[in-house]
């Protein structure tokens, strides 16, 4: 769609063409809204009876228009009355674009085409092409009336179970960070108000204060803005952010009870998101059954929550594109995990999400090399707990030779030890997982699995059953899953045993391995299990992996 800009009271405002007053004579060649000379935002309009469904959709979102199924008469209305702002999706200079949505500025994932939009030459970003096409002529949409605003809510969890020690000194540190992001906040808000009081007792007199110069005369404005300048320093040092370090099974989940309890009981909007959609759907009931009284959804791709507004989000990082300046609590869950780890425009869109003063929360057991230079150098507060909350060691892996498994699987074989291992799973009926490194070689392992054992199930990223047939997993309906590494984390099954087939593939890094081992053994009441390195050759990353589980084990107080 094209725009053009008008000057309405000595300021120049965008106008869509299909809202164009019939007698304009003074308009701006139309043109794809990112080439419009810069715009003004038109004042408040707090008489104006504004859309609340508008408001449900748009509220701390950024929405290309494409995504709002409402007349473009009626957004105009709003942008006219203050309540809407347009903003560019691609930002030109000297040469170079940057997409305003997702932040990308390579210009190799920028390409142009004939766009019948608006009927011109159009560069879009193909970066974040999968959310939808950010290209020159459509703007983003955002909400700039009156936000929606939460009631606060006495002690909103229910939630009935102990913490262990080390669980509870997470728990603390995490409610103390909001509670800091709070009087950042309030510290902020009263210095915007520039309030000038005098800060001196009553009884202190104009010659008294000459005399004593112990006694210094400032102003609230002062004494507040010197607060949260010390504070902001303290602040950058931490970078508003707290790492949980903690094993595989130390539960993370319920360490965050307390602090989102607290977020939700000063009105706050509170997210958890995740790389990964298998663990939303896993997160998303057990978030509903300790908050029934709040509003909470979900979000993936195709999710029936999208559009909705809810207190409490539980999103996968993709989705955080559609949101700017909302969120007061962000927990990024498996912040190590692919794709989040590798791609900018996820770290980019999380911190996009966030309101400025946001507790950011980053959980993991294995941080990356950078997260730890900064705990180490003290620029990033962290809290670790090396034990899990049922109090017993992590399972060591053990690793065994198969041979060369590339050559056997060619000829349509299986390593007899691997065909051993699963045999044993299947006679005492205990769950498995068996993890291969690549999709190519899950096609292949699967069906030659399958002529002996006819109950085994494989499952990857693209498999359209996936959601399917992982919850037939944890319903116990499937005793053998094989699968590749999209689910090293996220899932859950009490007494379950781990194979890794092909090891020695680059694909199984020291973290994927760690992710791997840490699902076993994760229930009280099955606290060990079988976990086992199948390989043609050791890795440093398997080494690494396993020297990882006995250094946490160490710190834990196991020998």
């Amino acid at each position: 769609m094209k725009f053009v800009t008008l000057v309405r009271e000595e300021q120049r405002y965008a106008c869509p063409i299909p809202c164009l007053p019939s007698d304009t004579t003074t308009a701006s060649p139309p043109t794809a809204m990112s080439k419009l000379l810069d715009f003004y935002q038109p004042p408040l309009n707090e008489t104006f009876q504004f859309s609340i469904e508008l408001q449900q959709l748009l509220n701390g979102r950024k929405l290309l228009l494409q995504e709002i199924p409402f007349p473009i008469h009626l957004i105009h209305d709003h942008y006219l009355n203050g309540y809407v702002s347009y903003n560019k999706s691609i930002k030109e200079e000297n040469g170079t674009y940057t997409c305003l949505r997702c932040g990308n500025t390579e210009k190799h994932l920028f390409a142009k085409y004939q766009c019948a939009r608006c009927d011109e030459e159009c560069t879009y970003c193909r970066h974040c092409i999968t959310m939808g096409k950010v290209s020159q002529c459509s703007p983003l949409i955002t909400w700039s009336g009156t936000p929606i605003q939460y009631p606060k809510q006495h002690r909103p969890l229910r939630w009935e179970g102990k913490l262990s020690p080390g669980q509870q000194q997470a728990s603390e540190k995490i409610v103390q960070a909001v509670e800091k992001s709070l009087r950042l906040e309030g510290c902020k808000k009263v210095i915007g108000q520039q309030q000038e009081v005098p800060l001196v007792p009553n009884d202190v007199t104009k010659s008294e204060k000459k005399l004593n110069t112990n006694v210094h005369c400032l102003t609230l404005h002062q004494l507040l803005l010197s607060i949260f300048n010390k504070q902001r320093q303290s602040q950058t040092v931490q970078q508003n952010k707290l790492l949980v370090w903690a094993v595989c099974g130390a539960g993370k989940t319920e360490i965050l009870f307390e602090g989102m309890n607290r977020a939700l009981e000063l009105g706050q909007n509170v997210l958890i998101a995740t790389p990964r959609s298998d663990v939303v759907h896993e997160l998303t009931p057990r978030i509903k059954a300790v908050f029934p009284s709040t509003s909470v959804i979900s979000l993936f791709g195709g999710s029936e929550d999208r559009g909705k507004q809810g207190q409490l989000v539980i999103s996968t990082t993709h989705q955080l594109l559609r949101y700017k300046n909302h969120f007061d609590f962000v927990v990024i869950d498996e912040v190590d995990a692919f794709p989040f780890s590798y791609d900018p425009m996820l770290k980019y869109a999380a911190s996009q999400s966030a309101k400025p003063e946001a507790t950011t929360i980053l959980l993991t057991a294995t941080p990356d090399k950078n997260l730890q230079k900064q705990v180490t150098k003290g620029t990033l507060d962290a809290v670790k707990i090396p034990k899990r909350y049922h109090g017993h060691p992590l399972p060591v892996p053990t690793v065994e030779w198969s041979g060369n498994w590339r050559k056997l699987l060619s000829k349509g074989l299986i390593p007899t030890n691997i065909c051993e291992w699963l045999e044993k799973r299947m006679n005492l009926k205990q769950q498995a997982f068996l993890f291969v490194p690549s999709v190519a070689v899950l096609q292949k392992v699967v069906p030659i699995l399958q002529t002996t054992y006819p109950s085994v199930e494989g499952v990857h990223s693209e498999d359209p059953d996936r959601r399917e047939k992982v919850q037939k997993f944890r319903n116990g309906d499937i005793l053998i899953l094989v699968t590749t590494t999209i689910l090293e984390r996220g899932v859950t099954v009490p007494n379950i045993a781990v194979a890794v087939y092909g090891a020695d593939d680059d694909v199984f890094t020291e973290s994927a391995l760690v992710q791997i081992s840490g699902r076993v053994g994760r229930s009280a009441e099955y606290p060990s299990g079988d976990i086992v390195f199948y390989h043609y050759g050791k890795t440093e990353a398997m080494l690494d992996a396993i020297d990882h589980i006995r250094e946490m084990n160490k710190l834990g107080g196991f020998s």
